[in-house]
């Protein structure tokens, strides 16, 4: 994309930079991106000790940053990076850059995101659901970069074709019904495809029972990153808690990504998130939605379990297994009678196919379940 659409992109929005500690902070508490607070490439685990501890029920609002324009394969620098893009030095997040700037990331042998946390919440042990309610999501920064490299794509060996990596730079802009991600046709032109933006975070989790530190592209039962789009502002996401204190991070900020995620990132861009973290006890969860053994997710309407593999086909069947064994524990449908309706009324959703681990998400209607729901908790 020419500097020309990208300048003309950037200059209504340049109010809309929220540095560190700057603009509005709606949460009980604020935990910003400084390097502190980071780890980048790894998740959280048992050893690691907490850089906030708060009561369930408490608010944080969570700065959070994107690898794109930080990563080796871009240059380390994220001021002439995005400066390339006709981003001013003052329009690029301080974050990124002292970020950028810290020792000790290895592309090859750590992931790209960075992830901010983790966090203590009081009261949270083994077997427990940590409940994460998305209550506010704010874009940090008017532009976001989608990129295709390492050969992770839907499309390895095919795409890209004439490099390691293609990351394509998209500037936001705003319309009458929100904000657009606009790109171009062809590179180089003016005339842009333009769509709409639906913000969420891709990485959400909590520390793992080991001394170690797991790689941050891999999702498993203790989260991560699921890439799951339907995590949008309202929505709720369950994780099987794995140690005291569940030690919960975030990260992997999108304005928007396609359910597949097909070209190994989406719209990548980071935001300002405002999460509220709550403890479900062991007998509330298994009543409320039987033995949890992975993320579950709660929006639109929907109640959202998860099936993770290395193999899409083992990560579809763990899903149905998921979903019947939600449905049975719920509404005490017998097993053939969920795997029929599950068959009938219910979607089921490619998360991601780009992180090592598939993911595959199915929508269960909670509608449908009224009159069951009514005649079961009543």
């Amino acid at each position: 994309m020419t500097q020309t659409v990208a300048r003309a992109a950037l200059d209504d929005l340049t109010t809309a930079i929220l540095q560190r500690g700057e603009g509005p902070i709606p949460g009980d508490v604020y935990l910003p991106a400084a390097p502190r607070n980071i780890l980048w490439g790894r998740l959280p685990c048992r050893a690691d000790a907490p850089v906030l501890t708060i009561s369930p029920g408490t608010s944080v609002t969570i700065d959070t940053v994107s690898h794109e324009g930080i990563l080796e394969d871009q240059g380390r620098d994220p001021v002439a990076y995005f400066g390339g893009h006709g981003v001013s030095a003052e329009a690029v997040l301080r974050d990124a850059v002292e970020i950028a700037a810290r020792p000790g990331h290895d592309p090859a042998i750590d992931g790209p995101h960075v992830v901010t946390g983790p966090i203590h919440v009081e009261g949270a042990q083994p077997g427990d659901l940590l409940k994460i309610t998305v209550e506010r999501l704010v874009p940090r920064v008017p532009y976001g970069v989608i990129s295709n490299r390492h050969g992770r794509g839907a499309l390895p060996g095919e795409l890209p074709r004439r490099s390691r990596t293609v990351s394509v730079f998209c500037p936001i802009e705003e319309r009458v019904g929100g904000l657009v991600g606009r790109l171009p046709v062809v590179d180089g032109g003016e005339r842009c495809v333009e769509f709409p933006l639906a913000p969420f975070l891709g990485l959400m989790g909590v520390a793992v029972n080991s001394d170690d530190r797991p790689h941050s592209v891999p999702p498993g039962s203790h989260g991560g990153n699921i890439d799951i789009n339907l995590l949008v502002e309202g929505s709720v996401l369950y994780l099987p808690v794995q140690v005291p204190g569940a030690l919960a991070y975030v990260g992997d900020p999108h304005f928007a990504q396609g359910d597949g995620e097909v070209a190994l990132t989406a719209l990548e861009a980071s935001l300002r998130a405002t999460l509220r973290f709550d403890v479900v006890g062991l007998n509330d969860a298994v009543a409320a939605f039987g033995e949890v053994k992975g993320p579950l997710a709660r929006a639109g309407g929907y109640l959202i379990p998860t099936g993770l593999d290395a193999d899409l086909n083992e990560a579809m069947r763990a899903c149905v297994r998921s979903a019947i064994s939600l449905i049975r524990a719920r509404w005490g449908l017998d097993e053939h009678l969920a795997y029929a309706y599950l068959s009938a009324a219910t979607d089921f959703d490619i998360s991601q196919v780009v992180d090592v681990v598939c993911g595959v998400h199915a929508r269960i209607r909670e509608s449908d379940f009224e009159a069951v729901t009514r005649d079961r908790w009543r």
